[in-house]
């Protein structure tokens, strides 16, 4: 076991961090804890156990089968593994319990820290009725419609959506991840799309409830990232564009968001800052919006590390998980507004174990592995050659950074990272990032959220 020097000095000191994730986030997480000189501890399914990032940390505990309900999900289990290595601060990642405010209020209730927001904080953002109205407040800009919950009678809710104006789209209001939302372009269409979706919100997130808001036709997704310390500091750490997707889910990001006047993005960040201070937010978040127009409309708030920050950190040159460990300390943010720049241009692409053409799953073992290399090129990613994907999990398995002086600076960089990189054994969305990256469109900078599936679909974008 390595030695490791005295922890930071601060008001809720720790010098251990339990690890609860997996995969390429974990090792993201396990190496700024060993850069502040941290201790770390994974947890891991039987699935993980022989991963190899297991093999850097300094403890293990392997706390149940594969199934994620019965490891990465299972709030017991993760905290019995507290209570027997004696971890004094837990960080979730993304994904799995981080957003869940039942987990955060466990973990501090047996004296470990949660590295993430208050438990208020994640129920308030969770809720995506109340996080409309706590942004209303802090004059952040919103989807048009109300900001309560769905009566249940549907004569009363076509009665909105006429007011609102079709087409609206209908939200579960404890959904998330691209789940739980249906368009409706007429009276006939909501009453279905209400119905299927309140079955889904309540199998599905537990809550029964709805909310509706005008659907924007031809809306860009575009992202403000904060940073907050619980002694009154918010700072929002440039804007990032998230537009490509495929049924809600980010595909490529970017940083910055091409083409967004930095007046209208400074006016946004500083109303973002304000909103984290009024709820009394601390750590890192995420609030994303549909831009259209030269208007913002927020739709929710990530209040967790964002799978994308590598492209806000190749643009600021902040290490965003260094701070979250540092404000969880207690100790304040050591930068001022003023001196947060974005500098240059990144694109992060996720490169998932899945077919490029079917997106069907591709759990298996990878055979040979080639990672790019050179100037402005990262990698983040727990794949080795000869690591068995296990088919219990998300498929992302790497993500592929590059930053560069300009943003046709990157995309050239981006296409040589993408043509220098192989993975055998498995199928990968490889060559779908590769077309991505000679479509005119994107190069262009003028795609929607809509833009990949209508091109997908053989549709004209």
């Amino acid at each position: 076991m390595p030695a490791h020097a005295a922890p930071i000095d601060g008001p809720r000191r720790f010098n251990s961090v339990l690890i609860a994730n997996r995969g390429e986030v974990a090792l993201r997480i396990q190496r700024a804890c060993r850069e502040l000189d941290l201790r770390t501890i994974m947890i891991c399914s039987e699935a993980d156990r022989n991963a190899p990032y297991m093999a850097t940390a300094d403890e293990v505990i392997c706390i149940g089968p594969s199934r994620p309900g019965q490891s990465y999900l299972n709030q017991a289990a993760i905290l019995l593994a507290l209570r027997t290595t004696g971890a004094g601060a837990v960080h979730p990642g993304y994904g799995f319990l981080s957003e869940n405010a039942g987990f955060a209020e466990a973990v501090e209730a047996v004296g470990t820290v949660f590295i993430g927001p208050p438990a208020s904080a994640i129920r308030i953002m969770g809720d995506k009725i109340a996080a409309k109205r706590a942004m209303m407040a802090a004059g952040v800009p919103c989807v048009p419609g109300p900001d309560t919950a769905l009566p249940d009678e549907i004569a009363e809710i076509k009665a909105i959506a006429a007011e609102i104006g079709y087409p609206v789209i209908v939200k579960a209001a404890g959904g998330g991840g691209g789940r739980g939302m249906r368009v409706a372009h007429d009276p006939a269409e909501l009453e279905a799309a209400v119905t299927v979706t309140r079955e889904e919100a309540r199998r599905a997130f537990g809550n029964p409830e709805l909310y509706i808001e005008k659907f924007l036709e031809q809306p860009r997704h575009v992202e403000i990232q904060l940073l907050c310390d619980e002694h009154g500091n918010a700072l929002w750490l440039g804007h990032r564009d998230c537009s490509m997707q495929r049924r809600h889910q980010k595909v490529v990001e970017e940083a910055p968001a091409p083409g967004l006047s930095a007046d209208l993005a400074a006016a946004i960040g500083a109303r973002c800052a304000e909103a984290c201070r009024q709820i009394g937010y601390r750590g890192v978040g995420t609030f994303e919006f549909l831009y259209e127009n030269g208007e913002f409309y927020f739709i929710e708030m990530n209040t967790r590390l964002q799978v994308e920050h590598p492209v806000t950190e190749m643009t600021s040159g902040i290490d965003i998980v260094r701070e979250q460990l540092r404000v969880a300390q207690g100790l304040p943010v050591d930068l001022s507004q003023a001196e947060v720049a974005t500098v240059g241009h990144a694109f992060e692409c996720r490169i998932n174990a899945e077919d490029p053409l079917t997106f069907a799953a591709s759990p298996g073992l990878v055979t040979g592995l080639q990672w790019p290399g050179g100037p402005g090129v990262r990698v983040d990613s727990h794949l080795v050659a000869g690591y068995k994907v296990p088919s219990h999990y998300d498929s992302l398995i790497g993500k592929l950074i590059v930053h560069a002086p300009t943003r046709e600076q990157a995309i050239r960089r981006m296409r040589v990272a993408l043509a220098d990189t192989r993975i055998d054994g498995i199928a990968t969305n490889l060559s779908l990032h590769r077309r991505i990256f000679e479509d005119p469109a994107f190069c262009a900078g003028a795609t929607d959220i809509h833009h990949l599936e209508k091109w997908l679909g053989g549709q004209k974008p």
